[in-house]
């Protein structure tokens, strides 16, 4: 088996987009218009499948909002420096959440930033070299 990707309703297809590619650095990937059934994909990631998961953003028409309710965490990013991943993201009008610093009770770096809808994702720092040619 191999993660695929991770679905997540959004309010507004294009505000998640650009938060994603503009502010994350992702690449749009793929979308999909399914008017029969009246919704749109849009794949994002820094690579698509199979070489690395993705994120699918599924805009319901006409829904605008959801509630993420209690059970969802987050999603979780390497990056190679999570300060200047925060600063990038800021410098991108994304809403940093917690400042990068060591996790609690621990010593690896980590930040929350929260995308247009509300979801959470972590910024891990890692020094893997594969990052340091995915992460902007």
């Amino acid at each position: 088996m191999k993660f695929l990707h991770t679905m997540l309703r959004v309010g507004n297809l294009q505000r998640s987009i650009d938060f994603y590619t503009q502010v994350l650095g992702m690449q749009l990937l793929r979308t999909t218009e399914i008017p029969a059934y009246q919704y749109t994909l849009a794949f994002v990631g820094f690579g698509g499948n199979p070489e690395q998961a993705e994120i699918e953003l599924t805009y319901n028409w006409g829904v605008d909002s959801y509630e993420l309710g209690t059970a969802f965490g987050h999603i979780a990013l390497g990056v190679p420096d999570c300060r200047a991943a925060c600063e990038n993201i800021k410098a991108a009008g994304g809403k940093v959440t917690r400042e990068a610093g060591p996790v609690k009770g621990g010593n690896t770096v980590i930040a929350f930033v929260t995308d247009p809808d509300g979801y959470q994702i972590e910024l891990i720092e890692r020094n893997d070299q594969a990052l340091s040619t995915t992460m902007r």
